[in-house]
């Protein structure tokens, strides 16, 4: 993430606190703002990975290769 373009703004939420801990420990973070900074930054690079995967996805499609179920596990579903 950019943070050099990027402001800091305080919030007041209502949070799961069960949910917030479990997350600290999964992403390994000191504090609670650093575990909801570390979440919405995977958030955003999961969505990037996403678009990503579409647009590759959609440029292999219309290249107009054939792709073979080679598996046959495609084929009735």
């Amino acid at each position: 993430m950019d943070t050099t373009t990027s402001t800091r703004k305080n919030k007041h939420m209502i949070l799961d606190q069960a949910k917030l801990e479990k997350a600290q420990r999964i992403l390994g973070a000191r504090t609670e703002t650093e575990t909801i900074e570390r979440a919405l930054d995977q958030v955003i690079s999961e969505d990037e990975k996403n678009q990503h995967a579409w647009v590759t996805t959609e440029e292999l499609l219309q290249s107009g290769i054939q792709i073979t179920d080679v598996f046959g596990r495609l084929d009735g579903q």
